[in-house]
């Protein structure tokens, strides 16, 4: 069964992309998956050439912002202004889960108290789920795109998925 709402970042959606080629594990995983308009932005328009922005933009059943979010003077000095919407987003919305992958990121987030993912957790507990995930694989992927994971997580990530 589908968790209720998440809004995610750009490194996770970029991840998963890179990962499994599309962003359909979040609409196999969630009710409703939330993108700010500053996220929209980092993927379309920051993004390495052009990586991911089809995949993104074919995925008709994310919930894509269209208004800037308006940020708390904390989170705007904090964070990358995508980080910072998500969490803004989350916590104006309540909506109590986010999908960060950078370290600053998850650490505010709970901080706010708000429930944190990252491209991994997302993958794992889609497997765990009775989804055809193959972790190595998708681990794999994620490097050959440049997606740096640390040896740890990779190890853990490898542990937990039982491959």
């Amino acid at each position: 069964m589908p968790d209720k709402s998440i809004v995610i970042n750009t490194g996770p959606l970029i991840a998963l992309i890179a990962a499994t080629g599309s962003l359909d594990v979040l609409k196999q995983r969630f009710e409703k998956t939330y993108v700010t308009l500053e996220v929209k932005h980092e993927v379309c328009f920051k993004g390495q050439k052009n990586f991911a922005v089809n995949e993104f933009q074919e995925a008709s059943f994310l919930h894509i912002e269209d208004q800037p979010v308006k940020l708390s003077p904390l989170l705007k000095n904090s964070l990358d202004p995508g980080e910072a919407s998500v969490i803004q987003f989350a916590l104006d919305n309540q909506i109590d889960t986010v999908c960060i992958d950078e370290v600053a990121g998850r650490r505010i987030a709970r901080l706010h108290d708000l429930n944190v993912t990252g491209s991994l957790g997302v993958l794992l507990k889609a497997k765990s789920e009775g989804l055809n995930i193959d972790i190595r694989k998708c681990i794999k992927n994620m490097e050959k795109k440049g997606i740096y994971l640390s040896p740890g997580l990779v190890n853990k990530a490898i542990q937990i998925s039982g491959e």
